[in-house]
Parts: C-alpha cells; structure tokens; sequence
C-alpha cells in the first residue's frame, strides 16, 4: 500500500491527519509526501504518476489539502481513492459559524507571526535549559522536568516547547541527589512546577547500554537503583510523574499539559 499526502503548503496537516487514521488498520504502508503543489501543471504530474502506479498494480490512497477548486478537481480524478481532508468538515463549520471559508494556499497551513516567535522563544529556552545545564533562568519556565538519565526529558521537552509553545526546562536526577533528603535545593523555589518522568529499569538498561555498553551506567543494578531512587523523591515530595516506557513522546506530552494544566500558547 501506498499513500500520498499532498497539500499546497507543507502537508504537515494532511500527514498528521492522514496517518492518524492509516493508524486504525494494521498494514504496511508507504508514504509520500507532496508539499507546495500549487499549479494545475503540477497536479496533473500527480495525476499521471499515480494513475501510473495503479496500472502497476500498486494500492494508492492520497490525503490531500488543497485550497484551489480547479487544482482540488484534478486531484480528485486520479484514479484511486482520494480523500479532502478539509472538505467534509468546512461545510457544517460555516453553517455553524455563519461565515464563508476564504481557504487560501498556506493560509490553512500557516502560524500566526506573534505563535511562530513563542514557540521559537520555547525551543531556544528548551535548548538552553536542558540537563541541568542553566538552573538560572528557572523561573521563566512553565514547567520543570525530572528524572534520570536517558528517561526522556529532552525530547519531551523539546516536543512541549514546538508543538504548544510551552518552555519546559528539565533537570537530571543523579547519585549524588539521593545521598540527600529530598529535593535538590535548587529545585525546592520550583516544587510547583515540577513534574517527574520514570521509566522501567530494564528499558533503561538497553538504552543506556546503546550509549555505554558494560559500564556501571548501564548495568542492571544501577538503573534498577536510581529508578527506585527517583520514584522514592518523587513520593516523598508528592510530585506528579509519569512511566514513560510504553509511552510516545506525544503521549508524555499530552499528558504532561493535562496533569500539570498547561495552556498551549496561542499568542
């Protein structure tokens, strides 16, 4: 099977939406994107090449987002079975809204300028406040992820900083923070912005193992001890945390704005 996505902007839209419904049926599958078609010259290339692939033999779907009628038409007539992402849910909005969809290309696609510098001001924040690196600028974050080594602070927070514009700082929890009571003292200012991130120990194992096979740092022992460890803090302080072994970088995320009540930046 294989599927094009194909929009007149970045086709990030239509392959987020396409492939969160592809995610409902259990086959392989191929994809393709096709970002910034916006002539009818274009699409016609399209057509032809899927028409092509269909007389192969090979099963086609495209996902599309498309603003021009013209262009949105010569998609549709391609031989396979073509679905407009926007179309079946723009009708029943405008009779909802009582105002007329003027879809334009990348307008649908687009951020506004002042969401676009937030999120931009989020990942440099994320960046620079990653691993404990910066402990000064604390008090701008929104939030404050914990946890070991390798348990998926960074791209969590990298994720929360580009998705919702959140700034998500993130500090590690080592052996040296268990030898004390509770929480690091340059963390305690901050205890309502913190959240935990666990993992399974064995999981952590084969991480850690594809960075430093055979060390102390990858060893069972020590990554079922600082698990325990973390997990005992995060109790004892009664901060929020998270296993995220079976979980996407997505689900943490989510999850991570509901439990902590985070608001996606949207200005």
């Amino acid at each position: 099977m294989k599927v094009y996505f194909v929009s007149d902007g970045t086709a990030i839209t239509a392959e987020v939406f396409g492939s969160a419904m592809l995610s409902f049926f259990d086959v392989a599958v191929e994809t393709k994107s096709v970002p910034f078609l916006v002539t009818k010259d274009q699409a016609e290339g399209l057509k032809r090449q899927v028409n092509l692939e269909m007389k192969q033999g090979i099963k086609l779907l495209v996902f599309y987002t498309i603003s021009d009628a013209d262009i949105r038409e010569i998609i549709q007539s391609c031989d396979c079975h073509c679905y407009n992402l926007f179309g079946d849910l723009l009708s029943p909005i405008e009779k909802a809204l009582g105002v007329k969809a003027q879809p334009t290309a990348q307008k649908a696609h687009g951020m506004k300028e002042g969401v676009y510098d937030g999120r931009i001001d989020a990942i440099n924040y994320a960046l620079a406040n990653d691993d404990g690196v910066s402990v000064k600028n604390f008090k701008e974050a929104d939030i404050i992820l914990l946890g070991v080594s390798r348990s998926g602070k960074t791209p969590t927070s990298l994720y929360l900083a580009m998705q919702y514009g959140i700034k998500a700082a993130n500090y590690p929890i080592t052996e040296d923070d268990f030898s004390s009571s509770g929480l690091p003292r340059v963390l305690k200012e901050h205890k309502k912005k913190l959240f935990g991130l666990t993992i399974d120990a064995q999981r952590l194992q084969e991480i850690r193992t594809g960075r430093m096979a055979e060390s102390k740092y990858a060893s069972a022992r020590q990554c079922r001890y600082e698990v325990d460890e973390v997990e005992s803090i995060y109790r004892q302080e009664r901060i929020s945390f998270l296993n995220s072994t079976k979980l996407s970088v997505e689900e943490i995320s989510t999850k991570v704005m509901a439990e902590m009540n985070l608001v996606r930046h949207r200005q």
